[in-house]
């Protein structure tokens, strides 16, 4: 009789452990599903973002912006229509940051296999993000550099550039680059660096703004150090002939 007694103990135990694995299974793939709707839902939600941002009347943040709010420390950006920024601003940032804005289709393909063979070489790697890849990054993806951000990079700075165009890309650009703690876009650049509106920069101030993106924290191109004065002078003699190069701005 007590062998029996333990018998049905035993079968008993074994039958609740049973249940609870079945219990426990749907409560996993619940979880499992939000997991994968939500991956999904962050993968797709920049797409619908980029034909809302499409929209003049839209003036979208950056990621950047949107830490600075979560984190409780304030910024200046003040929103300004492309029509309204100089042109010498244009030809600068174009001339230092993507020489092949407007041949390109978002990405700059050449640059990218360049990078890849230096990189199997052994060499230093050099940047070849376009303007369309830096602003689909300052919009929608994380700052820390991976291999993964670049890939999601890559197919968002194609189809923003198909659906934006080149000068609403060229306006968001400009109103979301960061230009130091706290300033954001190029009319609080302006204003913070030189006392002065974007319509209303210099050559050598657009220069000195434009060789300034790539090390915000660190550049100042209000007290620029000698080789960022050097940069500043390539770029503006770039900038003065660069009228090829900018004709889907300025036909």
């Amino acid at each position: 009789m007590a062998k029996a007694g333990k018998k049905k103990q035993t079968k008993a135990k074994a039958n609740a452990k049973s249940k609870s694995k079945f219990a426990l299974r749907p409560f996993l793939y619940r979880w499992l599903k939000r997991f994968v709707l939500l991956i999904l839902f962050l993968l797709i939600a920049p797409y619908i973002l980029i034909f809302i941002y499409k929209i003049d009347a839209v003036k979208p943040v950056s990621t950047l912006m949107l830490s600075e709010t979560f984190t409780g420390r304030s910024y200046e950006r003040s929103w300004v229509d492309i029509e309204d920024v100089a042109p010498v601003v244009i030809q600068s940032v174009m001339m230092s940051e993507d020489g092949q804005f407007c041949a390109h289709s978002g990405v700059d393909w050449d640059a990218i296999n360049i990078v890849i063979e230096e990189a199997l070489e052994g060499e230093a790697s050099r940047g070849a993000s376009t303007i369309a890849m830096q602003t689909s990054k300052n919009l929608f993806l994380s700052q820390k550099r991976s291999v993964i951000r670049k890939a999601l990079e890559i197919p968002l700075a194609l189809t923003s550039d198909y659906v934006w165009g080149k000068e609403r890309m060229m306006e968001l650009y400009l109103n979301i680059a960061q230009w130091g703690h706290g300033v954001y876009g190029i009319e609080a650049a302006a204003q913070t660096y030189f006392g002065r509106s974007a319509s209303k920069l210099t050559r050598k101030q657009a220069a000195l703004l434009a060789v300034t993106l790539p090390n915000p924290i660190l550049r100042n191109p209000a007290k620029p150090s000698n080789g960022l004065q050097r940069l500043a002078n390539k770029v503006e003699k770039r900038a003065r002939q660069s009228g090829a190069y900018i004709k889907c701005i300025y036909p």
